[in-house]
């Protein structure tokens, strides 16, 4: 799944919704983004909400419940769960192939 990040909304919320939306759970039943990482530090990475800011060609990968989330330039989320990335495996595709 892609996610756009919404022009005022932070990184770590974008992340929260999107997940939450994968696994269609309510985002309140997550586990705390704050467990995996610190949200502020995610957010000043690549700019604050509203921001003329990007840095092009800057990427984040990190798991984050049952999900792969890949931040790309702050502007996008592209999320995998685990199950595609078995199935993947399973069927012989590799990472490179996917992307």
């Amino acid at each position: 799944m892609e996610y756009e990040i919404g022009p005022n909304e932070s990184i770590s919320t974008a992340v929260v919704r999107a997940v939450s939306a994968v696994e269609g759970r309510d985002p309140r039943s997550l586990r705390p983004l704050a467990d995996v990482l610190e949200p502020a530090a995610l957010d000043s990475l690549f700019g604050s909400p509203g921001e003329e800011f990007s840095r092009p060609g800057a990427r984040l990968r990190f798991v984050y419940s049952k999900c792969w989330v890949t931040v790309d330039n702050g502007e996008y989320l592209t999320l995998e769960p685990f199950e595609s990335e078995i199935r993947n495996e399973r069927q012989g595709v590799t990472d490179n192939d996917v992307r």
